[in-house]
């Protein structure tokens, strides 16, 4: 059943109004009445509410095609931020029920592993904002050094807690049961070489080259090199990936983000304008992410504000994505970078 048919159902089953309703969940009549008649729907964070409100479970709110369901759930990954807590079980019910029902179903296994993943990294975006008050009150307290640290996947310094060993264990079995598997190599090689096991890292770096054949073979050879403190083979290396690649978006983005390692910002910024002009709609935003970081970095915050405006421009023009998470979080970076700019003019000494 359509879920606006079923709010009208309910409705009139309570007896209210469309504006009574709509006072309740703090939207406009219009807004009910859209639902009601299928020109749109409710956005998902007031589904609990709305459940609250008729006395019934989400799950009795509204039964529609897994597909449409599937389709729900994905783009609240992108969409938003924190995943009310009724919502989520919602989810996860409706997942598991899929999965009883076809136990090899790849699509509800994966909606689980992105639903618990984004919850995950919800509860750490908080955390992080709980320890930095911690080191705000206390810049000696360890536990807020350690919270948020492990918040923000940051490096503690521990050889046994930095390393990547569980990961590349993984992978290498996943590599034994899938010989050649291009996502077990790349999986493999990044953390090995992460990690600085360079000599295990060339057999698959080798076998990345025969199974691909793109420019990943020519940046991990030039990874290996700077790992070894070869810099200019490295540079050779990376060089050779847009040499012999020169159609990859990606070849440019790889080499823009070790010249950006190498404090070659210049360069950096050329290739990530390069990454981005060159494809074709609609275009992956990596380059426009790193560019804000760059100019950031090199205290060029207008640059910044200007690169996080061109990736909500991306959105809404090759995704016609209006509105979400995706859009507010760039408009808090935005909003971030133009206080640390106007709190740096205070500060810079008059002439």
């Amino acid at each position: 059943m359509d879920i606006g048919k079923q709010i009208r159902n309910l409705r009139i089953a309570k007896g209210v109004k469309q504006e009574e309703l709509a006072e309740y969940l703090g939207v406009s009549f219009q807004a009910v009445s859209k639902w009601e008649t299928g020109a749109s729907v409710p956005d998902i964070a007031l589904l609990p509410n709305i459940a609250v409100y008729f006395g019934v479970s989400i799950d009795e709110l509204f039964q529609i095609p897994n597909e449409a369901e599937f389709e729900r759930i994905e783009n609240m990954f992108w969409q938003e931020r924190r995943i009310p807590a009724a919502v989520f079980d919602h989810c996860v019910r409706f997942l598991e029920g899929v999965i009883r029902e076809e136990p090899k179903n790849v699509r509800a296994h994966s909606c689980l592993a992105y639903l618990y993943n984004h919850r995950a990294a919800s509860d750490h975006e908080t955390a992080g904002e709980y320890a930095r008050k911690v080191l705000e009150l206390d810049p000696n307290d360890k536990s807020g050094w350690v919270a948020f640290l492990e918040a923000k996947n940051g490096v503690c310094g521990d050889e046994w807690y930095d390393n990547h060993f569980e990961v590349i264990e993984y992978f290498e079995e996943f590599l034994r049961k899938n010989p050649g598997n291009y996502w077990g190599l790349y999986a493999v090689i990044e953390n090995l070489l992460d990690d600085g096991r360079f000599d295990e890292a060339l057999p698959y770096i080798e076998q990345m080259r025969s199974v691909e054949g793109t420019h990943q073979y020519e940046v991990y050879m030039g990874d290996v090199m700077f790992g070894r403190g070869n810099c200019e083979e490295a540079m050779e290396y990376w060089n050779e990936a847009v040499e012999h690649f020169p159609e990859r978006w990606q070849a440019y983005c790889d080499r823009a983000d070790r010249l950006k390692k190498l404090g070659r910002y210049e360069e950096a910024i050329a290739d990530y304008e390069k990454c981005f002009a060159i494809q074709k709609p609609p275009r992956i935003s990596d380059g426009l992410y790193s560019l804000a970081q760059v100019h950031e970095q090199l205290g060029d915050y207008d640059a910044a504000i200007h690169d996080r405006q061109r990736i909500i421009k991306c959105l809404k023009e090759e995704y016609q994505t209006f509105s979400g998470e995706s859009i507010d979080s760039q408009k808090r970076e935005i909003e971030r970078l133009r206080k640390r700019n106007a709190q740096d003019f205070a500060i810079m000494p008059s002439i």
